[in-house]
C-alpha cells in the first residue's frame, strides 16, 4: 500500500512525503534488479533514463495537445 499525501493541497513536506512514499517500491525494484545480475551503477543509469523519457514524453504530449486544441479552435472559427 502506498501512502497518499496527507492533504489534497500543496503543503510544505508534500515532497519528502512522496519520496517516502515511493522508498519502499523504489528500493523493491532496485533489489530485483541486483537480484537478476544488474550492478547498481546500471540500474541507477537506466532509471535516470526512464525519467528523462518520461519527461520528454509529458512535454511532448503537452505540445500535441496544444496544437490539436489550436487546430481546433482554427476548425471551430473557420465555419
Amino acid at each position: 500500500m502506498i501512502n497518499p499525501p496527507r492533504h489534497a493541497i500543496a503543503y510544505p513536506d508534500r515532497e519528502i512525503d512522496c519520496q517516502e512514499a515511493m522508498e519502499p517500491g523504489f528500493q523493491a525494484i532496485v533489489d530485483c534488479m541486483l537480484e537478476a545480475g544488474w550492478t547498481r551503477g546500471e540500474v541507477m543509469r537506466a532509471l535516470r533514463c526512464l525519467i528523462a523519457a518520461d519527461n520528454m514524453t509529458q512535454k511532448e504530449n503537452a505540445k500535441v495537445e496544444a496544437d490539436l486544441a489550436i487546430a481546433r479552435a482554427m476548425l471551430r472559427a473557420g465555419r
